[in-house]
């Protein structure tokens, strides 16, 4: 069983940067392939970034790539999404999830959900 919180959303101006946190409990965290994904109104939960259990392999969506970057730290259980530029289509409320196994980047992939933290990006 894995519990996870995400913070560190806000209102930022396009071009602005965001720092995203998940929290994971749990002494199994470095087990857990993770990824962050986003939902935007009316639209369907995409997944923006994740990363290998051990940290040696990222994807990211295309839509993303340059711009934002997964990290974890197995010691601290958190994984981090750094998001610079960002464009108003990025207002989206995000999600930190966590999944057995390998990396993938479908939501229905992945065991464990956090509540999501709002992301909101004015013109």
């Amino acid at each position: 069983q894995v519990q996870l919180v995400e913070s560190g959303g806000g209102l930022v101006q396009a071009g602005g940067s965001l720092r995203l946190s998940c929290a994971a409990s749990g002494r199994t965290f470095s087990s857990y392939a993770m990824g962050w994904f986003r939902q935007a109104a009316g639209k369907e939960r995409e997944c923006v970034a994740a990363i290998s259990a051990r940290g040696g392999f990222t994807l990211y969506a295309d839509s993303v790539k340059g711009r934002f970057t997964i990290s974890r730290d197995n010691a601290e259980n958190t994984v981090v999404l750094q998001v610079n530029s960002l464009k108003p289509e990025d207002t989206a409320v995000y999600y930190c999830a966590a999944r057995g196994g390998i990396v993938r980047d479908m939501p229905g992939e992945y065991d464990y959900w956090g509540q999501g933290t709002q992301v909101t990006v004015s013109s």
